[in-house]
């Protein structure tokens, strides 16, 4: 669908084009034996807040799914945030099955 007719101030309000926001999403399962829920929790949180982005999401004490985006309002995560939160699930033992998704559009999917 082309939005060429539509103004700027439009644009952005509804996150189109120029100011779209990519985010991408992730499921591990925890293997609770080698990691508890808590320590997976805050290696997670600190990993988020320390590249600044937000995460939502939903599981129990031996799985989680979770979209992660940018802090900002109009920021978008990058390739590179893609692949530290990839490179921490693989490098944090306990961590199984982890699966980690391309970017995509976080208020209209892809």
């Amino acid at each position: 669908m082309s939005h060429a007719k539509m103004k700027r101030r439009l644009k952005k309000k509804l996150h189109l084009e120029e100011f779209a926001v990519q985010g991408f999403e992730f499921s591990c399962r925890i293997n609770t034996d080698e990691l508890s829920a808590d320590d997976f929790f805050d290696g997670l949180i600190e990993l988020v807040e320390n590249r600044d982005l937000v995460i939502e999401g939903d599981g129990s004490d031996h799985d989680f799914n979770a979209y992660v985006i940018a802090s900002g309002r109009y920021e978008s995560t990058s390739p590179d945030d893609v692949e530290a939160v990839k490179q921490w699930l693989e490098a944090t033992k306990g961590i199984e099955d982890a699966k980690v998704e391309d970017l995509s559009d976080a208020y209209y999917g892809d």
